[in-house]
């Protein structure tokens, strides 16, 4: 369908075709040569900080010092995984079954991407693509089209450097809605990161396409918690660049009787309690017309939003602003998706409760994208991975440093976090380069077997008889 586009879209997808072709054959060495190279070039602390400085500057939104650290780890972590592993030629191989498969590229990855993690995003997608063999060609959110640029542009300079072809990575210039579009029926292969009606028209090209989910990201604290290490933890994780993340804490269930000094603990870290009026006031701020989030609170400080948006009068060293949940929770707005350094508490007394409030709050958004618990009860746990439709659990963690990858845990690194079925998405997994492979199976003949069915039926006739 590429006779379609318009010529400067063509062009972008001829160039990146020229250049999948180019390395499509290359050897393992010289395909990780190429993505240590682009993301040296990406990360460089002079480039990482250049990117995360127009970031904030372009989006507005978010913290300077986190997107900097979010840049540079994000590629870092991405790179720790791939370190050694088989992304050309022979893999998989089972001599017993005489199956051996060759990986192989996808061809053009078609990668719209959001504003609220604008230069990180590409950086890991772009090596991911590399790692493969793959061509990709990135649309930024509108708002984010500088610092995304900037971004694609150090690490073509890195492919540069070792005589790759720099069109495996691109760039739209002008991502308009009908020309996203467009090129998602023309790539081989769509991965949206960006917001939901992205992920639809992507499901919808008529083309394979991974996506994600809305996020709304729900934290239990039982009566077993460390409270003191929760607080602190939900803290970081609420606050990291102004909770751009989709994994930042929105709301959390905390059990009665650790309610007072799981608050208190958290006021301790410059969380704000409203009172009913300052809720009301905030929820207006918020939601204007009820529905939609107001731009103005998102991934901003917590005194704007509630200082300069809402009205209200919180101290200048607040640094989180907490509201109270009202039952029934699907009445309460403030149960949904926030996107800024909101947080909502409901108090609960039995651990079912617990499970079933995250469960109705995810009702309302953010069904299989992630929970969490801070706990030491080793039950709890595995009882509420049993309940929970999510594609992630973090334990005794902060959800938003978490969930995508970490030091501290064995999640892969990604910028991108599939929800299953549950959030309308055809993966539940942390995407990576292993989603953008295809392989060929190879069969050679085997000593042939017998299908014995009395052996294969053995217990259902000893119960129920043939």
């Amino acid at each position: 369908m590429s006779e379609e586009l318009k010529e400067e879209l063509q062009e972008l997808l001829d160039k990146a075709r020229k250049a999948q072709a180019i390395v499509e054959h290359w050897s393992q060495e010289k395909v990780d040569e190429m993505v240590l190279a682009a993301a040296w070039e990406a990360i460089i602390p002079e480039h990482a900080k250049e990117c995360a400085e127009l970031a904030v500057k372009e989006t507005k939104m978010g913290i300077y010092e986190n997107k900097y650290a979010k840049h540079r780890n994000k590629v870092l972590g991405a790179l720790r995984d791939m370190e050694g592993a088989k992304s050309c030629g022979v893999v998989d191989e089972d001599i017993e079954n005489g199956l051996f498969k060759i990986v192989k590229p996808m061809g053009v990855v078609f990668a719209p991407t959001p504003c609220t993690n604008p230069t990180a995003t590409p950086g890991v997608m772009g090596i991911f693509a590399l790692k493969t063999r793959n061509a990709i060609i990135f649309a930024p959110h509108m708002i984010a089209r500088r610092c995304a640029n900037k971004t694609v542009e150090y690490l073509r300079a890195g492919l540069k450097k070792v005589g790759a072809p720099e069109d495996l990575i691109q760039v739209m210039e002008r991502p308009f809605i009908e020309d996203i579009q467009a090129m998602m029926k023309a790539c081989d292969i769509v991965i949206s990161t960006g917001g939901t009606q992205s992920v639809i028209a992507a499901y919808s090209s008529g083309k394979p396409a991974l996506g994600v989910g809305a996020g709304n990201s729900v934290m239990i604290v039982d009566e077993t918690a460390d409270i003191v290490d929760a607080a602190e933890k939900i803290f970081m994780s609420k606050t990291f660049d102004n909770a751009t993340s989709c994994s930042a804490e929105n709301n959390l269930v905390i059990q009665e009787s650790v309610w007072d000094q799981t608050i208190d603990a958290l006021k301790s870290h410059g969380g704000y309690l409203c009172n009913a009026e300052e809720k009301t006031r905030l929820k207006e701020a918020v939601w204007p017309d009820g529905i939609h989030i107001n731009a103005k609170v998102v991934a901003r400080s917590p005194v704007r939003i509630a200082n300069k948006v809402a009205g209200l009068s919180v101290p200048e060293d607040t640094r989180f602003i907490m509201v109270l949940g009202d039952d029934p929770v699907e009445s309460d707005k403030f149960a949904d998706e926030k996107l800024s350094v909101i947080v909502t508490l409901w108090k609960y007394k039995n651990f079912g409760d617990a499970i079933e409030y995250l469960n109705r709050i995810h009702a309302i958004r953010g069904i299989g994208h992630c929970c969490g618990i801070h706990t030491t009860s080793e039950d709890r746990i595995y009882e509420l991975a049993e309940q929970a439709k999510v594609s992630r659990l973090m334990v005794n963690q902060p959800q938003c440093l978490a969930n995508s990858g970490a030091t501290t845990n064995g999640m892969p690194w990604t910028m991108t976090l599939a929800c299953g079925t549950w959030g309308n998405n055809s993966s539940s997994d942390n995407i990576t380069w292993k989603h953008m492979v295809n392989h060929t199976w190879v069969s050679k003949p085997i000593t042939e077997y017998k299908l014995d069915e009395d052996k294969l039926f053995k217990t259902h006739w000893d119960k129920y008889g043939k």
